[in-house]
């Protein structure tokens, strides 16, 4: 008798000890804790520690309090020129509305991955379509995930996530037109270069027009001084020599040196003689008269 009672209490020790046991919820850091009654969320703890519920009325759903990566598989889109490239990407997301996320995806991580692969791909798909194949190879500097994390915008907030950011791996071009378009890309550059150094010549050649302008007028400019410091000289010289012979003291004797110039002058080449009349004014000057 005294065995089969100890046996009862330890059964009942142990059956409060569960019953105890399952009356507390733990909540971690990263998780939220979903207490359902009968199925339906009777509420959400969303802060980490200990709480309580029901026994065998409430049960308990966790959901991840953390940032999520999803790798998207890699598709094909198309250009707004018509040329298909392959974009292989990754996405950051998280769950901001733990209760719409349970009433809209039924608490399934892999239903959000599938409403977020078609929500992004859609928009990455429109992004494209409507840029051209160069405008998306220049883009994958951060301009392109930029304008589909806009494009995506606020829509999944109706499922309580939200995408934190987007990142394109790799966008690359299919294997059966790489080349070709490697060399297009390339013929590309070298008529821009080729027009660069065309207008760079133009430019070059009218700095070059212009600088001869300016020289040929600076040297016409000079010679135009020059001249007037000429004239100016040779007014200046016919002055003093016009005062040299209005005076008579000095008259005879420049007569004389003049007189010697220009004989001076009349002597070339190797014959220095000079036959010169009686009469002749030179010859007055050496006999004094």
């Amino acid at each position: 008798m005294k065995k089969a009672i100890k046996i009862i209490l330890i059964i009942f020790v142990i059956l409060v000890m569960m019953i105890g046991s399952s009356c507390f919820v733990i909540t971690n850091e990263d998780q939220y804790s979903l207490v359902r009654q009968f199925g339906k969320i009777d509420h959400i703890v969303k802060n980490a520690g200990i709480s309580y519920r029901i026994p065998f009325i409430q049960t308990v759903d966790t959901l991840p309090k953390k940032t999520l990566l999803y790798d998207l598989s890699p598709s094909d889109v198309i250009t707004s020129d018509k040329k298909t490239m392959i974009c292989d990407s990754y996405i950051l997301w998280e769950i901001t509305d733990p209760l719409k996320f349970a009433q809209t995806l039924n608490c399934s991580i892999s239903n959000a991955e599938s409403r977020l692969d078609t929500t992004v791909y859609n928009a990455t798909k429109n992004i494209i379509s409507a840029t051209s194949q160069d405008d998306v190879i220049s883009g994958r500097d951060g301009a392109l995930s930029a304008a589909i994390i806009a494009s995506i915008g606020n829509s999944l907030d109706q499922y309580g996530i939200a995408l934190r950011d987007f990142q394109i791996k790799q966008l690359d071009l299919p294997d059966d037109n790489k080349a070709a378009v490697y060399e297009r890309m390339i013929s590309e550059r070298n008529n821009i270069a080729a027009q660069y150094t065309a207008e760079g010549s133009s430019e070059a050649k009218k700095i070059m027009n212009s600088t001869d302008k300016e020289v040929t007028v600076m040297l016409s400019e000079a010679e135009k001084e020059a001249e007037i410091l000429i004239a100016e000289g040779e007014a200046e010289y016919m002055r003093i020599l016009s005062e040299a012979y209005a005076d008579e003291g000095r008259q005879e004797f420049y007569s004389f040196v003049r007189s010697l110039d220009a004989l001076k002058a009349s002597m070339k080449g190797s014959n220095k003689t000079v036959i010169l009349s009686a009469d002749s004014p030179i010859a007055q000057i050496f006999y004094g008269k």
